[in-house]
């Protein structure tokens, strides 16, 4: 089984000020940065570096005027349309950093379409993204509604943040699984209370899974909209998830057609996903332990993983479960084992998602 550590990366990083105790306070906090938010295109000739009065950093002047201090995320977003090194730039005097963003937006490069994203906040005006003409925002705030609708406050309910090691737990900021700051938003809801009881599920012995999901998003650029759903034993104090099986993912990428692509692919995977059924789970595993690969194990492997990954699964499987690979559920456990051994994030969860999908295969 693969353990997945994007919910503890999440956990070890996040300030105080980005960890949410319930969906509803993180509902209050996007849905009022929404309200407080506006996205406009402007001509990269119209966007003007000036340096603050007390000359503690720079604001950026639209055609109006009005100057909006740039976030850390969105200065270097301007630096690189102005083909200037941001970590350069920020050691700068404010003069001379404005001097050379307008040299880079006004004059060296050639003119062309911003999208800028300007919010008011406690701080003051602020400047939160600076993308191109054509990005598509998918907005957190419609992100986190959609999870309300169909998943309540995220405590108290079926689907809530995860306890420690199957035991339910108040949530704290300490402990919590919701997460969202300037650049994006995290959100790990488990199912721990009906868990799924999966027969012949190791060694010939039953065992039981919980269902869990987890949903990102950065509405200034930093990350495309991400959903994973995924089966699992439990989840440790630091937020780790360990013995995951059936990973599978939905990206989309800020496109001018992301918006509507949110609402018709999300938001119905996960009404499916809320209201499906325990049975449905447990037949899709049942069927991938009777599918029996027999002489076409090779073959099998070959179309779906590299020669030396198949070798690992074999290797894998025969060490957690002491006879070797009969099945497409076996083909299955070995890949998650293989999984977790690997160290980079990206290549176990690209191995975890093929390894998903051969239980929808036999489905």
């Amino acid at each position: 089984m693969a353990t997945l550590m994007q919910a503890n990366a999440e956990w070890r990083t996040r300030p105080a000020d980005e960890r949410f105790v319930s969906l509803i306070d993180m509902q209050q906090h996007f849905g009022d940065l929404r309200r407080n938010s506006r996205e406009r295109v402007v001509s990269s000739r119209k966007l003007h570096a000036v340096p603050q009065a007390d000359h503690s950093g720079i604001l950026i002047e639209g055609p109006n005027g009005q100057g909006y201090a740039p976030s850390h995320f969105s200065f270097g977003q301007l630096a690189t349309l102005a083909e200037a090194p941001a970590g350069y730039l920020r050691r700068l005097p404010a003069e001379l950093a404005s001097d050379c963003l307008n040299l880079g937006l006004n004059v060296l490069r050639e003119v062309e379409d911003v999208q800028v994203l300007i919010s008011k906040t406690d701080a003051g005006p602020q400047l939160r993204a600076a993308t191109g003409p054509r990005y598509g925002r998918i907005w957190n705030a419609e992100v986190v509604n959609q999870l309300v609708d169909r998943f309540g406050d995220g405590v108290s309910g079926h689907w809530r943040v995860p306890g420690e090691f199957g035991k339910a737990v108040t949530v704290t900021k300490d402990n919590t699984t919701l997460y969202g700051g300037d650049r994006d938003m995290f959100v790990f809801l488990a199912d721990e209370k009906r868990r799924i009881t999966v027969p012949n599920r190791r060694n010939g012995e039953p065992g039981s899974l919980a269902r869990g999901f987890l949903v990102w998003n950065s509405e200034v650029g930093a990350a495309t909209f991400g959903l994973a759903t995924f089966l699992f034993d439990y989840v440790c104090c630091n937020r780790i998830i360990w013995g995951a099986l059936d990973f599978k993912e939905i990206k989309i990428r800020h496109t001018a057609a992301a918006p509507d692509r949110f609402l018709e692919q999300i938001a119905p995977a996960l009404d499916a996903y809320s209201a499906a059924s325990d049975r449905k789970v447990v037949q899709t595993i049942e069927q991938a332990q009777k599918a029996h690969l027999e002489n076409r194990l090779d073959e099998f492997l070959a179309s779906r993983f590299s020669k030396g990954i198949s070798a690992s699964i074999k290797a894998a499987h025969e060490l957690e479960e002491d006879r070797p690979i009969e099945t497409a559920w076996d083909v299955v456990v070995g890949a998650t084992a293989v999984a977790r051994s690997i160290p980079h994030q990206d290549e176990r969860v690209a191995l975890e998602r093929e390894a998903g999908k051969i239980l929808s295969l036999v489905a």
